[in-house]
């Protein structure tokens, strides 16, 4: 005896809305902070609503959450990065 498939997950965002693409986060990380981990956030960004509108919904939403993800990633690279140049010019600057 065969039986039906399982349903589908329901989606947290509504049965016609696709998940939030993150590309402003994206865009702003990319300028202000760590251009390899912004750029990798913008093209997972990119790729959420045309995943949705292909029927591609669980591709979508992991698309979504990589571009979230590698968003935060080159925030968190740009304040690391930041901070330790501030300590080097400091450093350099009290040693002259």
């Amino acid at each position: 005896m065969a039986y039906p498939p399982a349903p589908p997950p329901p989606n947290p965002y509504g049965a016609g809305s696709p998940p939030p693409n993150h590309l402003p986060w994206a865009i702003a990380t990319t300028i202000l902070c760590c251009l390899p981990a912004g750029v990798v956030s913008i093209v997972f960004a990119a790729q959420v609503n045309s995943k949705w509108q292909a029927g591609d919904h669980a591709g979508a939403m992991k698309a979504s959450n990589n571009a979230k993800t590698w968003a935060i990633v080159s925030a968190v690279l740009g304040v690391i990065v930041g901070v330790i140049y501030f300590f080097v010019a400091v450093a350099s600057s009290s040693s002259t």
